[in-house]
């Protein structure tokens, strides 16, 4: 099976620092993700200037100030991007950000991203969805807060200006997710609905729900991460910590290793336990030559390198042709 594309979602968790953003990019590499992700917007082309925070985002920042006061705080421009792109070169890691509005698209387009993600929150964004479409990029699209409908849409609007490679990722937006909302089962769903490759973005506190995805199938995981969870900011509450991260990875390549081809048949390691595990017919008295095998004078007993019980029926009835003792493998 190709490797699940594990991303590790810095997003907004450098709180305006280039420094920090270096640092989460350090983690996510010596993490072992495959890609590093922020995101690109300009607070004035995403929110109103009175837009309210999220019940999460006030939890976690207060509400001294509102959504636009936030985020003005965390945008990254175009020499921020491109320091980090070309930092990310340098730690072997891929550079991902996602745009939350069409000016942001052109800046990730002229920086020649290969994956263009594609957040909950845009689904509904016609004129959004149609600009990715028609870059013809690879696209993963997050399905958060969206029903089939919802994605079947998004779909038309992709496909139909141009963009083939879509991968789309199962989410619930909320931080953190409660484990009864997951309904990771639904991923599946989408696969089968819309015949397209599937992943899940995660927003539950723990490890174990995007581990679970890689064993239903995922080939895309993606989850938030930190340097602090104690931090300040609206999405470091719900995010990993670096240790974390690093052992979420360790999990999904031995949960890859794992799921195999799917054929079933002997493996090497455990050849060597046919025997000792497996039984065979054997005597279970003394037999004299001459004499008729029958249920009361066999048995079946350990190792298996005799006769195998399958033939039960076809020794039953037969004359033992030399003396056997009690244990000694059947033989005709």
């Amino acid at each position: 099976m190709n490797k699940v594309f594990i991303i590790a979602e810095a997003g907004v968790n450098h709180n305006g620092s280039i420094e920090l953003a270096k640092q989460l990019i350090d983690k996510a590499s010596a993490a072992g993700a495959d890609a590093v992700k922020f995101q690109s917007f300009k607070a004035e082309k995403l929110v109103t200037k009175n837009a309210r925070k999220a019940e999460y985002q006030e939890k976690a920042t207060g509400n001294e100030e509102n959504q636009f006061q936030m985020i003005k705080k965390l945008e990254l421009d175009y020499d921020k991007h491109l320091e980090l792109m070309n930092y990310c070169n340098t730690k072997n890691i891929m550079f991902l950000s996602s745009p939350f509005d069409l000016e942001s698209i052109d800046l990730l387009d002229n920086l020649n991203l290969e994956i263009f993600k594609i957040p909950s929150g845009e689904i509904t964004n016609l004129p959004y969805l149609r600009k990715i479409g028609l870059l013809k990029k690879k696209v993963l699209l997050s399905t958060g807060m969206s029903t089939l409908g919802d994605i079947e849409n998004a779909l038309k609007v992709l496909r139909n200006s141009g963009t083939t490679d879509i991968t789309v990722l199962h989410c619930n937006t909320e931080y953190p997710t409660p484990i009864e909302d997951v309904n990771l089962l639904a991923m599946n769903t989408i696969k089968a609905a819309f015949k397209v490759k599937v992943g899940y973005s995660d927003h539950t506190l723990g490890i174990e729900v995007p581990i679970a995805a890689v064993a239903l199938g995922a080939t895309v995981i993606e989850k938030h991460f930190t340097l602090d969870k104690a931090m300040e900011g609206p999405d470091h509450r719900a995010s990993l910590e670096p240790d974390e991260l690093k052992e979420m990875i360790r999990y999904i390549r031995n949960i890859e290793q794992a799921l195999g081809d799917g054929i079933k048949k002997l493996t090497e390691s455990e050849s060597k336990n046919i025997n000792i595990a497996r039984k065979s017919i054997v005597a279970g008295k003394d037999i004299k030559k001459g004499e008729i095998f029958v249920e009361d004078n066999l048995a079946i007993k350990r190792p298996g390198n005799g006769i195998s019980p399958m033939r039960w029926d076809e020794i039953i009835a037969k004359t033992a042709k030399k003396d056997f003792s009690e244990d000694e493998l059947i033989e005709i």
